[in-house]
């Protein structure tokens, strides 16, 4: 038995080391009694120097009150997704996301054990970020040519009729100042969109700002968005959030279905009152932002799967707009293919004369489930490949040659249901011409009751 323990011990340590998380477990008196390298990685130490040792020792900065691990410890309640910045003993800041269980044994709390991940590189970057956008929006660069926004309605090539409405609308609507949504599929041009509308409008001058709200932990996203005042957290120093340095332009926040839903409640409250507080500020700062926000899910289905606020949308959905699929714009694949095709002869100097007839066919019978982006991709692909003047199916991306074969060899396969009443017809065709049409001796040839037989061949017409 104490051997089938030790081993199993052994075995759950070996597993906690390779994972490529962060894994620190204390007991119930904030002593370590394990961590792994990939912990130590994240928190600039080694394993001997945390291990076996107090927690608050080797984490100075940390409380009682401030730490993940030893809250649970007070508590017996886990704590999910919750971001901490602490320094070490060596002096370093450390910036993690942590979840954090309590560990009980027959009913008794003996420790705790927190799962991290590191994202002080990732503040570092976004941080450096935000600097470079506060450079960036010098009064002396606000123009046309620096605003952040380099396409215009112009730059949207199409010739559908619904998608052509669409535009018309949007150009309407940048006028406005209201809070704008954009949904469509994954490549079909919402960002496009979204800078023509900016561009159109009478804040064309000022800046446009994009940011990304997938991928992202909510703690960093709070503070990309809205600032951070000193003393906020350790190292954090005044800086603006993007609704600060966005102030007389717009704001775009791409997939906003994947914003944390607290953090949704502090957008609505901006686009409400327009004013905006650092994180860990006192002061509320007044902002002129158009805030434009898009989706790659509809939102019906964010609002059902409750990853999107209802007063947020509702909010949002003043001026909203449906960007069409490239299957539903069947006349804008050839358009868009001579239009990458010109653009990729400029800039490889080449002289491609367009697509054989084959490929052509071949484009306007596939979904394009990656919408205009894999058209275009599709399109480098080939101009990077080919050898002479036009493109042709010898050129084509692997994925796009196998999905015809698949579509070709779907198309040839008959129905089920047709195949097998055929293989049934002969079957008891042949039984009956060995049996020389027994019946009784063909219904046990085939192995089923001769009143089926019967069945069959009168259903069947035989």
């Amino acid at each position: 038995m104490l051997d089938h323990l030790y081993i199993t011990r052994e075995i759950m340590e070996a597993i906690l080391k390779v994972i490529d998380e962060g894994i620190h477990v204390v007991d119930t008196k904030g002593n370590t009694i394990f961590y792994n390298e990939v912990a130590a990685r994240h928190d600039g130490m080694k394993v001997k120097e945390v291990l076996g040792k107090p927690l608050l020792e080797v984490f100075p900065s940390l409380t009682k009150e401030s730490s993940t691990l030893l809250q649970v410890i007070a508590t017996g309640k886990p704590i999910f997704h919750k971001g901490q910045t602490y320094v070490n003993v060596h002096g370093k800041t450390i910036d993690t996301i942590n979840t954090t269980l309590p560990i009980f044994v027959s009913g008794k709390l003996v420790g705790a054990v927190e799962v991290a991940k590191d994202y002080s590189k990732l503040r570092k970057i976004a941080e450096r970020l935000i600097d470079l956008e506060s450079i960036y929006k010098n009064p002396n660069k606000n123009n046309e040519n620096h605003n952040g926004a380099k396409y215009s309605f112009d730059s949207i090539l199409t010739k559908d009729p619904v998608f052509l409405k669409t535009i018309a609308k949007g150009k309407k609507a940048a006028l406005s100042s209201s809070p704008v949504l954009v949904y469509g599929e994954s490549g079909t041009g919402k960002e496009l969109f979204v800078q023509g509308m900016h561009n159109a409008s009478l804040r064309r001058k000022k800046p446009f700002i994009a940011q990304n709200c997938a991928a992202l932990p909510e703690s960093l996203l709070e503070s990309i968005l809205f600032g951070t005042a000193k003393g906020s957290y350790t190292g954090a120093v005044d800086r603006p959030g993007l609704f600060e340095l966005a102030s007389g332009g717009t704001l775009f926040l791409d997939e906003l279905q994947s914003m944390p839903i607290q953090l949704q409640s502090k957008l609505l409250r901006v686009i409400e009152d327009g004013l905006v507080r650092r994180i860990g500020g006192t002061k509320s700062i007044s902002v002129d932002v158009r805030l434009t926000a898009a989706m790659n899910i509809h939102p019906q289905v964010a609002l059902k799967n409750q990853i999107l606020r209802h007063d947020l949308y509702y909010r949002l959905n003043v001026l909203s707009f449906e960007l069409p699929p490239l299957r539903e714009r069947k006349q804008d694949i050839m358009l868009l293919t001579n239009h990458f095709i010109e653009n990729y002869n400029n800039l490889l100097k080449m002289n491609v004369l367009g697509i054989e007839k084959e490929v052509e066919e071949l484009f306007l019978s596939l979904e394009w489930k990656g919408n205009v982006r894999e058209l275009k991709h599709t399109i480098e692909f080939m101009m990077n490949v080919v050898e002479g003047s036009r493109l042709t199916y010898a050129d084509l991306p692997v994925f796009i040659q196998k999905r015809k074969i698949l579509s070709e060899s779907v198309g040839t396969i008959p129905p089920l249901r047709e195949v097998l009443k055929k293989t049934e017809a002969q079957l008891i065709q042949a039984a009956l011409e060995s049996t020389n049409g027994n019946i009784l001796k063909a219904a046990k040839l085939l192995q089923i009751p001769r009143q089926t037989l019967q069945y069959k061949l009168s259903k069947n017409n035989l």
